[in-house]
């Protein structure tokens, strides 16, 4: 008999041929769906797609590693719909990483968190039309595009366009980067 670890490089190996998926094609699909619980997406492959429980499972497990490729996450966030925020992202990780060596890239499967010893930003494609870039500017007065946000976050600015990402929108970035060292 196979070890464990051969039945799950099977499996996964396996996946395209039993599925009519690969694995990456699957990720972006479970993103879009709005499931995020094990279970949910088990349910969801197995009834939608008619996948057998096993790669359900597996491919639900895979989707769900914290590990996943940042590429993959990204992608999935800025797939159909949203694909036309996909410039103002690049433009905005672009400038971040100028800011310092120290800054830490760190996709989600709905966000894109930007850290050096704390958060400092996190870009959401909040909408078809619009990514909200979080700021964590607290004490600063919520006036003119930089509006309150949530506790991560203390403020935020709607960008529709690239040419959103203005100068102000760059110092809010940077004082924000600042204060989190």
């Amino acid at each position: 008999m196979a070890s464990p670890d051969a039945q799950l490089a099977t499996m996964l190996k396996n996946i395209p041929e039993k599925t009519g998926k690969t694995l990456t094609a699957w990720k972006t699909l479970i993103a879009k769906s709005g499931h995020d619980k094990h279970g949910q997406i088990v349910k969801w492959l197995k009834a939608e797609h008619g996948i057998t429980h096993g790669f359900a499972n597996l491919i639900s497990a895979k989707y769900r590693e914290s590990g996943d490729d940042e590429t993959d996450l990204i992608a999935s966030q800025y797939a159909g719909a949203k694909a036309g925020l996909k410039p103002i992202h690049d433009v905005i990780v672009t400038f971040v990483k100028t800011l310092g060596e120290d800054v830490e890239l760190a996709p989600k499967k709905t966000s894109h968190s930007l850290r050096r010893k704390k958060q400092f930003a996190l870009i959401v494609p909040a909408t078809k039309t619009r990514i909200d870039l979080g700021l964590a500017l607290k004490g600063e007065a919520a006036e003119g595009r930089l509006e309150t946000y949530n506790a991560m976050c203390s403020h935020r600015v709607r960008l529709e366009s690239v040419a959103d990402f203005d100068k102000g929108v760059k110092d809010w970035l940077r004082t924000a980067y600042s204060r989190a060292g």
